[in-house]
C-alpha cells in the first residue's frame, strides 16, 4: 500500500452526499431522526466510519422497503448487544416479513394484470362486433 494512501476515518456532509447521490438535506434528516450521529467542530459536521456505514445501511434499507423506524430497532439491537446475534435474529424476522409482503404484492399484480387482459379482451371484442355491423 502506499504510504500516501491512508483508510479515511472522517467525511464531511459534501464528500457523504457526493459518494451516496443523495442531498445533504438528507444526511441532516437522518440525523435529526438519530440514525447518524456526527461530532462537530464549530458549525461543520464530522462523520465517522460508522456513520458512513450507517447511512450505507439506511439507504440499502430503504430500497429494501425497511422503514426508518425498523432501521432505527436495527441499529439500537446492534448498539445494545455487541455479539450482534439479537440484531440477526431481527433481522431475519424483518426480512421474511418483508419477503411475505412482497409475495402478496406478486399476487395482487398478477390477478390485476388478469382482470386488464380480461377487461382488453372484452374491448376487443366489442371493437371486432362493432366494425362487422358498421
Amino acid at each position: 500500500m502506499n504510504t500516501n494512501q491512508t483508510l479515511k476515518t472522517t467525511y464531511s456532509i459534501s464528500e457523504l452526499s457526493k459518494e451516496f447521490d443523495i442531498t445533504t438535506r438528507s444526511i441532516r434528516f437522518y440525523e435529526d431522526q438519530g440514525l447518524l450521529k456526527p461530532k462537530r467542530r464549530g458549525q461543520t459536521r464530522i462523520y465517522s466510519l460508522k456513520d458512513r456505514v450507517r447511512l450505507k445501511l439506511i439507504l440499502r434499507g430503504k430500497r429494501l422497503g425497511f422503514s426508518l423506524a425498523e432501521t432505527r430497532r436495527l441499529f439500537e439491537l446492534y448498539d445494545a448487544d455487541k455479539s450482534s446475534t439479537t440484531q440477526l435474529n431481527t433481522m431475519l424476522l424483518l426480512i421474511e416479513e418483508k419477503k411475505v409482503a412482497l409475495q402478496q404484492q406478486m399476487d395482487d399484480i398478477k390477478v390485476v394484470l388478469m382482470e386488464l387482459n380480461s377487461a382488453e379482451q372484452q374491448c376487443l371484442s366489442a371493437l371486432k362486433h362493432s366494425r362487422e355491423k358498421g
